[in-house]
Parts: structure tokens; C-alpha cells; sequence
């Protein structure tokens, strides 16, 4: 899939990205982003490596594919799939997740960051009490 280059440089450094490469975090984001996501709402690149270095710290592995993406300007949307693995879900077994990020970007630089995924999907439904209770409240809304 042919993209912009600014949603290529994203995608490579979410595919590279490992708690002890943080680095390349200062190119692609910009000093005052605002980055939200279902768990957080973060201001600042600071913040950003810090909420960073902490998800990424117990990761096994995180690879993202990019399905679609729209750049109009300044303004950039991708949807896509990330594969990883995490031992304190599900185990350490593969986790596909289907999500998406709405982009902007300011001086070359992402300014706002806002990523769209189903937290159940991710986490819930890899917790054995939780995933009960999760498929007993779908199960309860597709009946009515």
C-alpha cells in the first residue's frame, strides 16, 4: 500500500519502537503534542515517552499494518491491524486488534494523535472473569 510519507515515517517508527528505543520520538512528535487514546489522554512529548516507555516496557513485540489511510494538508487518518504480544494478556498468545489513528501535523511534526480501538478486544476479552462478563453484556444487547 503506497501512503504519504509522513504516515510511512508513523507506521516505521510504531513498528521499530521498543522500550529502549524511544529516540526517534522527538522527530515524529512535536514538543506540545496531545496524544488520546481509550486508556489516556497525554499533553506533551514528555509525557508521551513517558506513557511510551512504560506500555512498551513488558511488550514482547507490536506490529502494525496499515489498511487505509487519507491525508488531506496537514490532516491524516489511517486504519489498521496491530499484531503484538504482552505476558499479562492472554497469556503472552497473539493479540489482533483492528483500530484506527487520526493524525495532525504541525512543523512536520505530529501535533495530535488520537487512536480509535475496541479496549475489549485489546484487553477485556483476554481476562477470564472479564470476558465473561463482557460477552454476557453483548449477548444482552444483540437480544433486544
Amino acid at each position: 500500500m503506497l501512503v504519504d510519507a509522513r504516515i510511512q515515517a508513523f507506521l516505521d517508527y510504531f513498528n521499530q519502537l521498543s522500550n529502549s528505543n524511544l529516540g526517534s520520538t522527538e522527530a515524529i512528535y512535536h514538543p506540545k503534542v496531545l496524544f488520546i487514546d481509550p486508556v489516556h489522554q497525554i499533553r506533551g512529548r514528555d509525557q508521551l515517552i513517558s506513557y511510551l516507555e512504560h506500555g512498551y516496557q513488558r511488550l514482547n513485540y507490536a506490529r502494525f499494518t496499515a489498511e487505509q489511510a487519507v491525508v488531506t494538508g496537514d490532516e491524516g487518518f489511517l486504519s489498521w491491524q496491530m499484531c503484538f504480544s504482552h505476558p499479562a494478556i492472554g497469556k503472552g498468545k497473539e493479540v489482533t486488534v483492528d483500530g484506527c489513528s487520526a493524525l495532525r501535523w504541525q512543523e512536520g511534526q505530529i501535533i495530535y494523535h488520537r487512536d480509535y480501538y475496541d479496549l475489549t478486544e485489546m484487553v477485556y476479552q483476554h481476562i477470564p472473569v472479564v470476558s465473561w462478563l463482557t460477552g454476557k453484556v453483548r449477548q444482552k444487547m444483540a437480544d433486544k
